[in-house]
């Protein structure tokens, strides 16, 4: 009797585990980033923990590559009826997302106090290119702003103080002349600052054209202002650093190989992305310092970075347990150690006051800079059509710093191309 008894309540309990193994939901969740890294570990150790914590729900990351190819297979998934829960990516997609009606409002999800109050935790920064039409579209995750490294062992040779990098044009036009080194034959050893222009030429831009107080685009994403005198001005900034000043590498630069260029000393000052920060820390050589983009009119620098979106054709059940997950993802505590493992920014000031990211800040200030310039940044440039308007841009930006069209010849065929993009949504 009790073996028969014993029996049966084995059977039970495989009963109720596969109940509970078969009422799990899954969802999937698009990140980008080629396969493998530091980055896929810890994303791959949230899944995990997330799940433990919430036994119901199995979270499985997607690694699809570039943010360029994370949104192309999203929208393809979407198409054919099967999208991901969630996915990760660029904050500026927020209006092709909406205009394929792809996503739904976070906003749907929000009935609790704990939930208001959650929302209104971000910085507000961040939040520019997430909420439109007064419904927020996307939650900030990975984040940014473009920031300032400086070698402080070739400041010290130049002469310079190696604790304070230039603060306006002027002074970076100065410093950098000091610190363009050649060789007997004229040959170019260190330039002086670099900024790249592939990849992601207009977010650059948006730093100089910021700073001498344009933005590009309005916020509903149907008009852009690329043939604005300050901002012809800005461009003409820009080439004048390689074309007349001889400080900045000729041509177009390359966004990925410019980290590397610092760390070689090819160049004493770059602009790049906070999310560089523990790269830069962990391999280069010499002491160096981080600072906000020098000013100008003003100071200036757009955010960047992806968002976490929600998909519509996603079932129900699958949307609320993605909520509970971007929910868990930016907890003070997670957003912190966030920040620490990889140089973006935490996407909340709660985030700021944990004990580890203190301890981390004490121990390496320049954590803190892209932080404190949130209060100067700008909403990255983002339209409707926005691939193709930013290409626009990105062609007239690449057209000017190879010396083939002048400023405002670049800026005016910019501005052609994206108002003949932009009139069906104007």
């Amino acid at each position: 009797m009790k073996k028969i008894i014993g029996t049966i309540s084995t059977v039970a309990a495989c009963l109720c585990v596969s109940t509970a193994a078969l009422a799990q939901t899954e969802i999937s969740f698009y990140f980008p980033v080629a396969v493998g890294g530091p980055i896929t570990k810890v994303i791959d150790g949230y899944a995990a923990d997330f799940s433990k914590e919430n036994p119901s729900i199995k979270v499985t990351p997607v690694y699809a590559g570039t943010y360029q190819d994370t949104i192309v297979k999203a929208l393809t998934a979407h198409k054919s009826g099967k999208p991901p829960t969630a996915a990760i990516v660029l904050s500026t997609d927020t209006f092709t997302l909406i205009d394929e009606d792809a996503i739904v409002p976070i906003d749907n999800f929000v009935k609790t106090d704990e939930d208001r109050a959650w929302l209104k935790s971000f910085f507000p920064a961040f939040m520019l290119n997430g909420q439109i039409d007064n419904k927020t579209w996307g939650i900030p995750f990975q984040r940014s702003t473009v920031v300032m490294y400086w070698n402080k062992q070739a400041f010290k040779a130049a002469g310079l103080d190696p604790e304070k990098a230039p603060q306006d044009w002027s002074q970076l036009v100065k410093m950098g002349t000091k610190l363009t080194k050649r060789d007997a034959s004229g040959n170019v050893t260190q330039w002086g600052i670099q900024v790249p222009s592939s990849g992601f030429p207009y977010w650059l831009f948006q730093g100089f054209s910021t700073q001498n107080n344009a933005i590009l685009a309005n916020t509903s994403g149907t008009k852009v202002a690329f043939d604005d005198p300050k901002v012809i001005e800005a461009l003409q900034f820009w080439m004048n650093l390689s074309q007349v000043d001889k400080i900045h590498p000729p041509g177009v630069v390359q966004w990925g190989t410019t980290p590397r260029d610092f760390m070689e000393s090819k160049a004493a000052m770059i602009w790049t992305t906070t999310g560089n920060l523990t790269n830069i820390r962990k391999n280069a050589p010499f002491e160096f310092g981080v600072a906000m983009l020098p000013a100008n009119v003003r100071r200036g620098s757009p955010t960047g970075g992806g968002n976490f979106y929600i998909f519509k054709k996603a079932p129900q059940a699958e949307q609320a347990a993605a909520y509970q997950f971007a929910k868990w993802l930016t907890q003070p505590e997670r957003a912190a150690q966030w920040s620490i493992d990889t140089g973006y920014v935490a996407v909340s000031p709660k985030a700021y006051e944990t004990p580890a990211l203190k301890a981390y800040a004490a121990d390496f200030p320049p954590a803190l800079v892209a932080r404190d310039q949130l209060p100067f940044a700008v909403a990255e440039l983002s339209t409707h059509d926005n691939q193709r308007v930013t290409k626009a841009l990105n062609d007239g930006l690449q057209a000017g710093l190879t010396g083939t069209k002048t400023a405002e010849q670049a800026m005016k065929d910019a501005q052609a191309e994206a108002t003949r993009l932009l009139r069906s949504y104007q």
